[in-house]
């Protein structure tokens, strides 16, 4: 493994408001020349990125112990095996795990609260790993079957529909026999991406659009379940559209994820009491001893074509701080990935 350097970028400073490239710093790395027992080197491929990193940022408690001023960032990848001392990892095994933003990462497997690294299974394209049948789709099937449990009739909505996780969110209602799904997401395209492509009945367009105005049109009884990823003005415009005992999903909150103060709550709160609602957040690693089962529901949804899924692919580790941006500038349609190496073995 001699004169191998691995690139890597690192948290240089805290973001103020909206992060930006500045904040990280790329440094470069010489590769250990040798593996202690039960190690693995791999070359990653592929980064992912999701929203939640923003606030992995902040010097604040949460689930997770915020990334260090120095370290690399943290993020999902999918590599490959190049030198093991691992029987249960051979050389050219894809693996995905929670490797960070760096051309090169020595495991073990075992990887803590964020999960292990895990081989992915022959036959498995490997940046899906990331996507549908990664961390998105865990965090959608979860979310949407444990905590907005759909049932047959009832109207769900989704915001941030055109994302990673509330497009997978949306199609996982309507397979299991939601009457009427409605989407919300950020302009023409994404609107038109999720009824032309994904079947979603409706797609409410935030930027063009009244939300309130729309969605008292489109769900004259009220949402049965709102599945949320942006919070703001959008959850308080949904309380007021909530059917008599609804369920809120508490996904994420983009919309307040880069401001300086935090605004305050959502204004039409008591909307819970007088419609008799339950709203509840959860984090995706709870979730993780039972991912086999969902890997393989959302892997026959896909088989059997009633689950599609989309990957916004950007190229070089050169633009990795660039390309996690995307997220908040609104760029990205499903999954935002970035390819910073080919596949080392065949």
């Amino acid at each position: 493994m001699s004169n191998r350097m691995n690139g890597q970028w690192r948290l240089k400073s805290r973001p103020v408001g909206m992060v930006k490239e500045s904040d990280f710093e790329y440094f470069e790395d010489p590769v250990a020349e040798s593996l202690s027992d039960d190690d693995f080197l791999v070359r990653n491929l592929y980064l992912a990125f999701e929203p939640a990193m923003r606030g992995w940022l902040n010097d604040v408690k949460s689930y997770v112990p915020p990334v260090q001023i120095g370290e690399i960032m943290r993020a999902s990848t999918v590599g490959q095996v190049i030198e093991s001392n691992n029987p249960d990892f051979k050389k050219g095994d894809y693996v995905s795990g929670m490797m960070g933003w760096q051309e090169f990462a020595i495991s073990n497997g075992r990887l803590g609260v964020m999960g292990n690294t895990v081989k992915i299974p022959d036959g498995v394209t490997p940046y899906l790993a990331l996507s549908v049948l990664g961390g998105t789709g865990l965090t959608a099937y979860f979310g949407m079957l444990d905590i907005g449990k759909p049932k047959q009739n009832d109207v769900v909505v989704v915001s941030g529909a055109a994302g990673a996780t509330g497009s997978v969110a949306g199609q996982i209602a309507r397979i299991r026999g939601a009457s009427k799904v409605i989407g919300i997401a950020g302009g023409e395209t994404k609107c038109k991406w999720l009824k032309d492509e994904l079947q979603f009945d409706a797609a409410i367009d935030y930027k063009s659009e009244n939300v309130k105005e729309r969605l008292e049109q489109e769900c004259p009884d009220g949402i049965n379940v709102f599945f949320d990823n942006v919070g703001g003005e959008i959850l308080d415009d949904a309380l007021l559209n909530m059917a008599q005992n609804g369920r809120i999903v508490l996904c994420g909150g983009i919309s307040s994820y880069n401001e300086v103060q935090l605004p305050p709550g959502p204004k039409n709160y008591m909307q819970l009491v007088i419609r008799r609602c339950t709203m509840q957040g959860f984090i995706v690693i709870d979730y993780f001893d039972q991912a086999d089962k969902a890997r393989a529901d959302l892997l026959g949804w896909m088989e059997g074509g009633q689950l599609k899924h989309a990957e916004d692919i950007q190229e070089g580790f050169e633009n990795t701080p660039k390309t996690f941006l995307r997220l908040f500038e609104g760029k990205n349609v499903g999954k935002q990935l970035l390819r910073i190496a080919d596949a080392p073995i065949t």
